[in-house]
């Protein structure tokens, strides 16, 4: 008998010294795969992973016994203290191995309350409306609620600091647009945050594009209208925004520099506040998110002189480019998901796969259309990526226009 326990634990050792290495350099290969966490889930991986849990166990035990109590001269009661070592080592073995599975089955089981989503705008613009929309579908994917918790100020900063604050531990994500994490760092002399040391990307949820919109009864009803009037009286139209730093602000700036003209800045605490000045009569023009504008376009609130986009925008037909006025004339917004540095690997991993899931849905693709904007859900990896050239290509355009908070 003992010796086909030494054959056993032999062949079990050369196994295992063949397979582990292969096992997790294919896991690591694996947890970049699309898909990876739901095949996870196959009744026939589970076994496998339950056969190398009690063939470890089985090997670290079996050697110390085989060792102890069959090859070494000891005595019956030094045999007696062996054994029970053996029965240590394989409990030991065992619950190491259980450990490292019960690591994946956290994420698995992840999430078991509430998450937080928070969104560093008031509700009413494009940030809040991408997040509301895809809260309610990964709501229903999780079976535990997404709670929107708007954040507003310091153009978006103050929900940043927030978020970066937050336990690491999947229950609270940041939703920002793109200004928040690419171009506050340029403008703002002092933040509570850092957008490369404080966040982890998770992904790009949906893009669009902005549109150029003046209340209903402005005297400009055009495009090249607006531009020279601003060119006429430098300094005299204002246009209004979701606070310095933002996307609705930048891109009224990056409007302003193509077109050669100047109006004055206005700031409000998020884009649904601005826009309710716009409505007002307090500010001249905006260049607003079109998720967040078409509301009041369609309603007749205001006036929709052009698109940043290259091409029309579907939800507002003859609605030109303001390309077509400005030639080169290009802007557009996005809106994604970024985690508190330390966020586990396996759960930025879910929480993408889910939202990557809620977004190929015939469902959520229209409700976004509706909006204006076009899902993306690009990878951990690509957003990383994707941000990182942004981040360089705002960082010009903030020094061109001089754009500084001290």
């Amino acid at each position: 008998m003992s010796k086909w326990m030494a054959y056993l634990h032999r062949i079990s050792g050369t196994a295992l010294a063949v397979f582990l290495p292969v096992h997790f350099w294919a896991l690591g290969l694996g947890l970049e795969m699309d898909g990876f966490l739901a095949w996870t889930e196959q009744p026939l991986v589970k076994f496998a992973e339950w056969g190398l849990v009690v063939l470890l166990a089985a090997h670290l035990g079996g050697g110390l016994r085989v060792l102890a109590l069959e090859f070494l001269p000891w005595r019956d009661w030094q045999k007696g203290l062996a054994a029970a070592a053996a029965a240590v080592a394989f409990a030991a073995g065992l619950a190491f191995a259980l450990a490292l599975l019960g690591s994946g089955a956290f994420a698995q089981s992840w999430p078991q309350k509430p998450v937080r989503f928070i969104v560093p705008f008031p509700p009413g613009g494009a940030t809040d409306i991408s997040a509301r929309l895809l809260g309610e579908k990964l709501t229903q994917i999780w079976g535990q609620t997404v709670v929107i918790e708007n954040r507003g100020g310091a153009g978006g900063g103050v929900g940043a600091a927030e978020a970066a604050r937050a336990a690491p531990d999947g229950y609270t994500l940041f939703f920002p647009s793109g200004s928040v994490v690419t171009a506050n760092q340029h403008i703002y002399a002092k933040l509570n945050y850092d957008p490369e040391k404080d966040f982890v990307p998770v992904t790009n949820v949906v893009s669009g594009p902005q549109v150029l919109v003046v209340p209903a009864g402005s005297p400009y009803k055009s495009v090249k209208a607006l531009v020279d009037a601003a060119k006429a009286s430098p300094g005299r139209l204002t246009f209004g925004h979701a606070g310095i730093g933002s996307q609705t602000h930048l891109a009224a700036e990056n409007f302003l520099y193509q077109a050669k003209a100047d109006a004055v800045s206005v700031p409000y605490k998020g884009e649904g506040p601005a826009l309710a000045g716009l409505v007002g009569g307090e500010t001249t023009f905006a260049l607003t998110n079109l998720a967040a504008s078409i509301g009041h376009v369609n309603a007749g609130r205001l006036r929709a002189l052009g698109i940043t986009s290259r091409t029309e925008a579907p939800q507002l037909p003859g609605v030109p480019p303001i390309a077509s006025t400005l030639p080169g004339f290009e802007n557009a917004g996005w809106f994604g998901i970024v985690a508190p540095a330390g966020t586990p690997k396996e759960i930025i991993a879910k929480v993408y796969q889910d939202t990557k899931k809620a977004l190929d849905t015939t469902e959520m693709k229209a409700r976004f259309y509706a909006q204006g904007l076009a899902p993306v859900g690009n990878s951990p990896e690509e957003f990383a990526t994707a941000m990182k050239a942004e981040t360089a290509l705002w960082a010009n355009v903030v020094k061109e226009r001089n754009i500084h908070v001290q």
